[in-house]
């Protein structure tokens, strides 16, 4: 009951920070929750299709050998090779940034590569039309929304760029809540890499996590914004691609490396405020000891831990990845569950977190993706500032009804 409590709290919730309530087409979002629910339960119930996501964590050790081999030319032992010296553990050697950090950099470089090879392209065409029939939305927004699955924030509006001018206030809406419900291809195998000893099949998981969540964006933005009569028909146009193979190694690099920087510099800055904050608020003791952001975070966040479906004797430690991820960002509160004890967080409890947790809704991705739209269409800038905010809430409710969504699949 808590799942099910959980999910008409949130429908409620939205609708009650829509714009036009009286507006609002049920229909699109019973279809969405039954597609929600259906994709759920055959990825995680059914045994073809539950195995199938722990096969997709070859492909994570593959990229983690591949990049290995480039990192140990470059940095030699410090990137995976041979250590010039006795080492008693092979894991005081592993360092994030030379072994870690760069597996974004060579699947940047993939995901660019496949685009060009117009894989992407289709998956992404198909995507958009099942979109489109299921849901109603019109080419373009479908197509972004298919997009936001393998781009990222920024790159998503460019494959739409022609339309970006002449979409509705509710289907820019809908745009910007899919770009940050879901994670970008190029940093899903990095997330996976962290949870791999978290949970089985992690890659498996953070991909459906991105395709359920953009199913419950298209939903829940159209709840708090919804479709009016003047809905643009659309497609792939011509605002991203590239000239040849080397173009898209050589671009691919390129907006890998700036990934990758960014990536590092925001852990260095994160995590350093945050032992910042801890060390002035661990002067104040409550119930015998230091307050940290961790405990305020999930003083305020576990009540919705609950309702997402954690017991409630673990719904303070989920609560405060939950407030990590909203405040800070997915990356550090992914970083802080696979740090966890073992006994933090049960079997059920990660599963339902890996899921919640995924998506690019916190405020710093919300300064990102606001700056690459005014660049894009910066006519509209005020519109985009207007609605940027509410596009934070939508993707938050978003990835905590997928959560509770997962939750209550599980329990069967």
């Amino acid at each position: 009951m808590q799942a099910i409590l959980g999910i008409g709290f949130l429908l409620a919730l939205t609708w009650a920070c829509g714009e036009s309530r009286m507006d609002v087409r049920w229909r699109p979002v019973a279809i969405g929750l039954a597609i929600q629910f259906a994709l759920a339960f055959l990825l995680l119930k059914v045994p073809v299709f539950r195995e199938s996501l722990l096969l997709l964590n070859y492909f994570v050790v593959l990229i983690g050998t591949a990049t290995t081999a480039g990192t140990s030319f470059v940095f030699g032992y410090v990137g995976g090779g041979d250590s010039p010296f006795a080492v008693g553990e092979d894991s005081l050697l592993y360092i994030f940034a030379f072994r870690v950090l760069p597996q974004i950099l060579v699947f940047s470089v993939l995901v660019a590569v496949f685009w060009y090879w117009r894989v992407l392209p289709i998956v992404i065409r198909g995507f958009g039309a099942v979109l489109k029939r299921s849901l109603g939305v019109s080419g373009a927004v479908g197509t972004a929304a298919a997009s936001s699955v393998f781009l990222g924030m920024v790159e998503t509006p460019l494959v739409i760029r022609g339309y970006l001018k002449s979409l509705s206030r509710s289907e820019l809406f809908t745009v910007m809540t899919c770009g940050m419900s879901t994670v970008a291809g190029s940093i899903m195998v990095f997330y996976a890499s962290v949870l791999q000893d978290v949970i089985p099949g992690a890659l498996g998981h953070i991909l459906i996590a991105s395709i359920i969540n953009v199913l419950g964006a298209v939903y829940i933005s159209r709840i708090m914004i919804p479709p009016g009569d003047d809905d643009e028909e659309g497609d792939l146009t011509g605002g991203l691609s590239y000239s040849s193979h080397m173009d898209a190694i050589t671009r691919g690099t390129h907006d890998g490396l700036r990934l990758v920087a960014n990536v590092g510099a925001m852990l260095i800055v994160l995590v350093s405020l945050v032992a910042l904050v801890n060390l002035v608020l661990g002067n104040i003791l409550v119930a015998d000891a230091p307050l940290t952001l961790e405990r305020l975070m999930g003083w305020v966040f576990s009540p919705v831990a609950w309702l997402i479906g954690i017991p409630w004797q673990e719904a303070q430690v989920a609560g405060s990845l939950l407030g990590t991820k909203l405040v800070l960002n997915e990356l550090l509160a992914y970083l802080q569950m696979a740090a966890l004890p073992d006994d933090a967080l049960g079997p059920h409890s990660r599963l339902v977190m890996t899921y919640a947790l995924c998506g690019f809704a916190n405020f710093g991705s919300l300064g990102i993706l606001l700056g690459g739209l005014n660049t894009l269409v910066p006519e509209r800038r005020e519109e985009l500032l207007d609605i940027g905010p509410k596009a934070l809430i939508s993707s938050t409710i978003v990835a905590f009804n997928t959560g509770a969504i997962v939750a209550l699949v599980n329990f069967f």
